[in-house]
């Protein structure tokens, strides 16, 4: 139960009147969230075991399903945050049954069983895992939203002030192998099957982008550059009016950024965060460069340690630095999000997990400051649309050779 328990020490600073807000359509509630995994478990593993088995709260499979659609209807995503009921009280008294009933599922399951039913235990431990990165990016989206700007925490060690310099790794060209097929160890099936591509001659940068060489994007006039950018992100930006990252804020003449610490004076060594594919498309092009495929970072993971900014540092902003290929902050690739070769999802239900999402989506790679170390692998691919930036996202510079 130690993932299980992590999702409510994330949410343990939380008074229980921030358990309910949803501050956009994207965001859901920390109630929902909890509750939502913990649904999880209950119909893609208690249930399915057991024909006889009865839910604690038949109805709450349509407040808590999220968009499996082969299961049954489910309740608006845009009203999440209308749900005053169960109340925080009884959404923890849920959590807390189903657990009991995990544990006593596991003691008495038949071995005949066990390899199926360690899969979807499996599924479902990563799943909530992605669920705890999920709550960390909509606790600060709501406390954003409020006018006091509160913060989530206190910091407990100052920020890191410098950074090294931006370096080039060169690349060979080759065929290389990427995707997973180990079946010994856990992966989803997007991250399936591997397969061979072909690379060509590139180089690497040696860091993320930092606040300052952002900003000298933004004094350059890069948001009002329509050459810079993708046909569909110029009309983004120009519907929204974005002239800067998320969480950016001008006061007085200086800029501040919104962390999970609160309202603070933007580090100019730190990585910029918050950022949309299209801005770092837009940054990569005003820098005369490109930004890396999925192929081009995941060959680069293969070589090193999985080892970086993780969410287990305690540290939930990303920090000055190099390297992070792994950790701080999600790297956009020019990789469409799309089947690999060979694709083929889960059987029943489970199969909606990620094959329907595989359309106008980009993505990303590497993990971030609030993601367990022990969820991330080198083939992993997180996917988000082109306009989403509340994720913890950044930018890595590739070249061509």
């Amino acid at each position: 139960m130690r993932i299980r328990n992590i999702s409510l020490q994330i949410c343990a600073p939380l008074m229980v009147d921030d358990y309910q807000i949803q501050s956009s359509v994207e965001i859901s509630p920390p109630k929902w969230h909890l509750a939502h995994v913990t649904w999880f478990f209950e119909t893609f593993l208690l249930e399915a075991f057991d024909s006889e088995y009865r839910p604690i709260n038949p109805k709450y499979g349509y407040l808590f399903n999220s968009y499996y659609q082969t299961i049954g209807s489910m309740h608006a995503r845009a009203k999440r945050g209308l749900l005053s009921r169960p109340t925080v009280e009884q959404m923890l008294h849920y959590r807390s049954e189903i657990d009991k009933r995990i544990i006593d599922f596991i003691d008495n399951l038949d071995e005949s069983q066990w390899q199926q039913a360690a899969f979807r235990l499996t599924l479902g431990l990563h799943h909530e895992q992605q669920h705890q990165e999920l709550l960390f990016m909509d606790i600060k989206h709501n406390f954003w939203n409020n006018p006091l700007k509160p913060s989530y925490l206190e910091r407990s060690q100052p920020a890191i002030k410098t950074t090294g310099k931006l370096d080039w790794e060169e690349r060979p060209s080759g065929v290389v192998k990427i995707g997973a097929d180990n079946d010994d160890d856990f992966t989803f099936d997007n991250e399936k099957p591997s397969h061979q591509v072909w690379l060509e001659p590139h180089r690497l940068s040696s860091r993320l982008i930092t606040n300052s060489e952002f900003l000298d994007f933004m004094e350059d006039g890069g948001y009002s550059r329509a050459e810079l950018w993708l046909s569909d992100g110029w009309s983004h930006i120009q519907n929204t009016q974005w002239k800067s990252p998320l969480y950016w804020e001008k006061h007085d003449g200086l800029w501040l950024e919104f962390t999970l610490y609160g309202l603070e004076a933007l580090n100019p060594s730190a990585p910029v965060a918050h950022i949309s594919y299209y801005e770092a498309d837009a940054y990569a092009r005003w820098a005369g460069k490109r930004l890396p495929s999925e192929a081009e970072i995941e060959t680069k993971l293969l070589e090193i340690p999985v080892t970086g900014h993780f969410s287990e540092s305690g540290i939930f902003h990303p920090q000055a630095g190099t390297d992070q290929f792994y950790g701080s902050l999600w790297e956009w690739t020019t990789s469409p999000y799309l089947a690999y070769p060979r694709f083929k999802p889960l059987e029943g239900s489970m199969g909606e997990y990620n094959g329907k999402f595989m359309c106008n989506q980009w993505v990303l790679r590497g993990g971030s400051c609030v993601t367990p170390e022990d969820h991330i692998r080198p083939t992993y691919r997180n996917f988000f649309y082109p306009q989403d930036r509340w994720q913890f996202s950044g930018i890595r510079l590739a070249d061509d050779l």
